[in-house]
């Protein structure tokens, strides 16, 4: 008797582990489904946004904002779908977040800050895409703005991701807001060089670059007596967009030019007075 009623339990519960396996195989089966179509629908949705503000020409800065926000709107949605699927109870997982409020709060105290500092740059535009700017020791041109990124690409390639909030509490620095911009270059001559041919020497140089634009009127001028040199000063306005050429032209023509007219270029130099 006691043997049957063994066997009939182990056979409830093979039963039971059968029904219940089977179940859960559903559920996994129909999450499975609802991520693949969801995937798909997502990237669809994000690509018929995109196609419409571009028909629309809307700016890019707001195009990058809106897609990054729709975009994470819509995983968020499909997670929750997924969730679902699986027979997890949302009351129950309501609960789970509950538990971790304090820890969930923190998080997005700061990605609502990052969020609530993405409208204000959309709606400031202290700068857009493709500008270049400076943000503490970051310097980059604009890549994308995001949801609660800001996308910049470094001079050596590199990604780097700047939180809104950061960006629109701080201090930033925009170097293609402005048409123009001015490229100062010091160079040293030594003591005993005139000014005046120093002088012919830097006009000619700029008389015959056609990016340095006549107004503002370039200036120079005697900057500093250093130690070991006399430092001149040449301060010419560009074009924006010629600014980093004409700087670095500057130095090279500068230098052949000064080795050309015989201008002798200072080192450091120490004189040591030997006492008796």
């Amino acid at each position: 008797m006691e043997k049957e009623q063994t066997i009939s339990t182990i056979d409830r519960l093979i039963e039971k582990l059968v029904t219940e396996g089977v179940s859960l195989g559903k559920h996994i089966l129909v999450a499975i489904v609802i991520y693949v179509v969801g995937r798909f629908i997502v990237k669809l949705i994000n690509r018929l946004v995109t196609n419409a503000m571009e028909k629309r020409k809307i700016d890019p800065a707001v195009r990058s904002f809106v897609g990054s926000t729709v975009n994470i709107t819509l995983q968020a949605l499909l997670i929750l779908s997924v969730i679902g699927a699986l027979g997890i109870q949302m009351t129950s997982f309501s609960a789970l977040l509950v538990s971790a409020g304090a820890a969930i709060g923190m998080a997005l105290s700061g990605n609502l800050q990052n969020f609530a500092g993405g409208l204000i740059i959309l709606l400031l535009r202290p700068y857009k895409i493709g500008d270049l700017i400076e943000i503490g020791d970051e310097t980059g041109t604009v890549k994308s703005i995001q949801m609660f990124n800001t996308v910049l690409t470094t001079f050596d390639n590199k990604i780097i991701f700047v939180p809104n909030s950061s960006i629109s509490n701080g201090v930033m620095t925009n170097y293609s807001r402005q048409e123009t911009r001015r490229v100062d270059l010091v160079v040293g001559v030594e003591y005993g060089t005139e000014f005046a041919k120093v002088q012919k020497v830097l006009e000619d140089i700029i008389a015959h670059d056609p990016r340095i634009l006549a107004d503002p009127k370039p200036f120079i001028a005697v900057n500093a007596l250093s130690a070991s040199s006399v430092d001149i000063v040449l301060k010419a306005w560009v074009k924006t967009e010629d600014y980093w050429d004409v700087s670095y032209d500057l130095n090279r023509i500068v230098y052949e030019r000064f080795n050309q007219e015989g201008i002798g270029f200072p080192f450091p130099q120490l004189t040591v007075h030997q006492g008796k």
